[in-house]
């Protein structure tokens, strides 16, 4: 400890100090970063961890950012919070999360608000709500994307709870997030777990952004054998159209960075196995629970299962499973050369657009599942700013919902539906291109798959039903009269209406 460094108060606020405008306790990087965005805004922040040291170094680095009070137990937390009192609590979902909700819970009193900012299940988030509500208190389950940077200077704030609590917690919040406009990037989500929901489905959908744009990348440098630096130019390129996000603008970042050890492209030198802390695998098990075809957030979510398979994909390898390739189907010219890499474009936006569109999706069937009554367009809205995946197009998003706000399908708005039209070609043909030279892109062709199941007059699906009729007496509807049926299969194969 730095002979510098404040010590950790115990008791209330310091002699002189008025009272916290809002608690934080844990103090990890986004915890800390979120207290330092609450301070610069001109709120006191009452800070605590359940290690002193973290608080000690958070108030010597950063104590002259606005106005700390340091605590060292959380009654000392609680008494140092004007009422009704509010506290962030930035620890790890799970276990950790009960322990301190209920620890924060023996304290307060009623009318007093807690704020579970980290990444919980929803479910834990609705439990939790009702268990403080019993005993007269508000839990928010507020999703915050952004990662370390935007918790500093501007994240995408999506609160569920109540709307007193909103009521009190929202200006601050408010003014803490993101502003795209003059808007700030945080809404009112909706009751219990309705905030933590968005964030899981924001996840899920970063996901399969981030597959997408690996696929991309894999593409043009399997076939048109494009280094690193080389597709990083060509992906700052795309930063300046429909595809600008920040995913695209990081993705430009990393492939033109040069490992410093090596000389090689550091993309090169980091293994091929993608981790995952689970927001993505609860997106796909809320859709299927919903019955939600979210098949490229999906994708993305198995392949990164996949890249960490390694005893799978090291049999495969040894068995000589290698594939025989049709070779690319490029002309070996500038314009050649240029037109792969603008269907290769073409493809990652109509796939993007597609992952959003089922993300929405799933965000309406959960909204009308647990009554949450969530404004997708406002969703988007918050989206535009601070979060991971923020991106130009979600300007389009918003203006969407704004002109319908009960859209079935947002790639049906004419806008997107335009948009992916006229991509469809080049999807075609990169899809293809990979598939025949062994190059795997499960999000982009899932999302294809998708984009023409949705749109097709008939699907085999009919076939399947009259399966499920033959060998379990599933019934089925018919195409040209109304009513339940099912064929006796085993007897003399009549039909009886069964609904009748």
């Amino acid at each position: 400890m730095s002979p510098d460094a404040p010590a950790v108060t115990s008791g209330p606020t310091p002699a002189g100090r008025g009272l916290a405008d809002i608690g934080v306790v844990g103090l990890a990087v986004m915890g800390s970063n979120l207290a330092r965005n609450l301070a610069r805004n001109g709120y006191t922040v009452a800070v605590h961890n359940r290690t002193p040291g973290r608080t000690r170094e958070l108030l010597a680095a950063h104590g002259d950012e606005g106005a700390f009070v340091a605590c060292a137990t959380v009654p000392d937390l609680v008494a140092s919070l004007a009422r009704p009192r509010t506290v962030l609590v930035m620890v790890k979902a799970g276990d950790a999360t009960d322990a301190v909700v209920e620890e924060l819970a023996r304290h307060l009193e009623p009318g007093d608000i807690v704020v579970d900012g980290g990444n919980a299940h929803f479910l834990d988030t609705a439990r939790r709500e009702r268990d403080l509500a019993a005993r007269g208190l508000h839990l928010v389950g507020a999703g915050i994307s952004g990662g370390e940077e935007g918790a500093l200077t501007g994240p995408s704030i999506m609160p569920g709870g109540s709307e007193e609590a909103y009521a009190t917690l929202g200006p601050m919040l408010e003014r803490i997030s993101a502003h795209v406009d003059g808007v700030p990037c945080c809404t009112h989500i909706g009751p219990d777990g309705a905030g933590h929901y968005v964030k899981m489905v924001h996840n899920g959908i970063e996901y399969a952004d981030m597959q997408l744009i690996a696929e991309a990348y894999d593409v043009l440098r399997q076939g048109l054998g494009l280094s690193a630096p080389e597709i990083g130019e060509v992906v700052a390129g795309w930063s300046t159209g429909d595809l600008d996000s920040y995913l695209v603008e990081i993705t430009a970042q990393v492939l033109a960075h040069v490992d410093a050890e090596t000389g090689r492209p550091f993309v090169d030198v980091v293994a091929d196995a993608a981790e995952q802390k689970g927001t993505g695998r609860w997106t796909v098990q809320s859709a299927l629970d919903l019955g939600v075809p979210v098949t490229g957030i999906a994708e993305a979510t198995f392949a990164r299962a996949l890249s960490g398979s390694a005893p799978q994909r090291a049999a495969a390898r040894e068995a000589g499973l290698a594939a025989r390739t049709a070779g690319w189907d490029v002309p070996d010219t500038p314009e050649g050369r240029a037109a792969f890499v603008e269907d290769v474009r073409r493809a990652l936006y109509a796939s993007k657009v597609v992952a959003y569109s089922q993300g929405f999706d799933q965000l309406a069937a959960a909204s009308a599942e647990h009554g949450w009554d969530i404004d997708r367009g406002a969703c988007a809205r918050i989206w535009r700013g601070g979060c991971i995946i923020r991106a130009r197009f979600l300007d389009r998003i918003t203006q969407a919902y704004e002109r319908d706000p009960e859209l079935e399908l947002l790639i049906a708005d004419p806008v997107f539906a335009a948009a992916v039209g006229d991509g469809v070609a080049s999807w075609r043909r990169v899809v293809a291109q990979a598939t025949l030279n062994g190059v795997p892109v499960p999000a982009f062709a899932a999302s294809l798959a998708y984009y023409d199941g949705v749109r097709a007059a008939s699907l085999p699906a009919s076939l399947i039903q009259a399966q499920r009729d033959l060998f379990g007496a599933h019934t089925y509807r018919r195409t040209d009269r109304p009513g339940v049926f099912h064929t006796e299969w085993s007897g003399d194969r009549s039909e009886t209406r069964v609904d009748a």
